[in-house]
């Protein structure tokens, strides 16, 4: 009898399944190498980005992705609303006006002013609406009606033994109450009044695009040549050569917006880009030099990445009147 075992064929047909076997796992290594590389890539770059962001983060104060992510989501929001439906531009803007209200109000209750909520919030969502559909008129009988609604609320919780107060720390109180309405309510407000005039749409679009530009070229430039601060007692993270940059980008984006989105001749968007970057860098002042003598780091928390509302709106606050004059003045 014939050995099978020995037949050449078998032997090839063995030796082909031995290198086969021997070739899968070889390939499966080699997989297994190539993943493990991948995995330890990616969290060498996860690892950069983390890096990165905390050094971001602690030069400027602020999570840039979140911040970016939810700017953007607030500017579609405000661009839609401006371009197609005027009215949701002003409920958008009793929104932003009114929470922004409380929440200045809020800050100043940690820091022991008894300001009143319940009328901050009633004076400001009403002066939105009236300088909206009555015009400057409706604008500041609103807001002093306000004024007058907060002080005499102020007075009557007199009546209430937990406040009860001196009569300086009640004028005060009151004094907070007005401050919140002249400086969110009633600059606010001109936001509002610019968009109910014809083509005010687009003047209000303009001047929007200027703070954002403003403030993203400022960052840039501060965060890439920043040496020389502005007024580190206020504000320990601005710099001359931010400022610098903010103005540069505010030139060139204003003569653009001049020429082809408010139909001016391209000086007036030097005009336009110098008023905006001094507007927006003294909101930006103002607001710090609040929250310093509050001292707080932000507002509040509502705003992932950015802090609070008043943290957002404080360079745009001015700028509306600043927007509103240059409409009425030119326009």
């Amino acid at each position: 009898m014939t050995d099978e075992s020995g037949d050449p064929g078998d032997r090839d047909g063995l030796r082909a399944k031995r290198e086969h076997g021997v070739s899968r796992a070889e390939f499966r290594a080699q997989v297994q190498s190539k993943k493990a590389d991948l995995e330890r890539q990616m969290l060498a770059t996860r690892a950069q980005l983390d890096a990165t962001q905390e050094r971001i983060q602690a030069r400027t104060g602020r999570n840039l992705i979140l911040a970016t992510l939810i700017g953007l989501a607030l500017g579609l929001f405000m661009l839609f609303s401006l371009i197609f439906i005027k009215d949701l531009f002003m409920v958008c803007a009793i929104a932003f006006v009114g929470f922004t209200a409380f929440e200045l109000a809020q800050a100043l209750r940690l820091a022991g002013r008894n300001v009143p909520r319940v009328p901050v919030v009633i004076a400001s969502v009403g002066v939105v609406p009236a300088a909206f559909y009555f015009g400057a008129t409706g604008q500041w009988l609103a807001t002093l009606a306000g004024i007058v609604l907060i002080a005499l609320w102020r007075v009557a919780l007199l009546a209430w033994r937990d406040h009860r107060a001196p009569a300086r720390t009640v004028l005060g109180d009151i004094g907070g109450g007005f401050l919140i309405q002249s400086y969110v309510v009633f600059l606010g407000s001109f936001s509002v009044l610019l968009v109910a005039q014809p083509d005010g749409q687009w003047w209000t679009l303009a001047f929007l695009l200027l703070v954002i530009s403003a403030d993203t070229a400022a960052y840039a430039a501060g965060l890439s040549f920043g040496k020389h601060h502005m007024v580190p007692s206020i504000s320990p993270k601005k710099t001359w050569e931010g400022f610098a940059g903010a103005g540069l980008a505010c030139l060139g984006i204003g003569m653009l917006l001049s020429v082809f989105m408010l139909d001016q001749p391209w000086w007036f968007g030097l005009i336009f880009g110098v008023v905006i970057l001094l507007s927006a860098t003294f909101g930006d002042l103002a607001e710090s030099l609040i929250k310093r003598d509050l001292g707080i780091k932000d507002m509040s928390s509502w705003l992932p990445g950015h802090g609070g509302l008043l943290d957002r709106l404080d360079s745009i606050l001015p700028s509306a009147a600043a927007a509103y004059a240059l409409y009425l003045i030119f326009a």
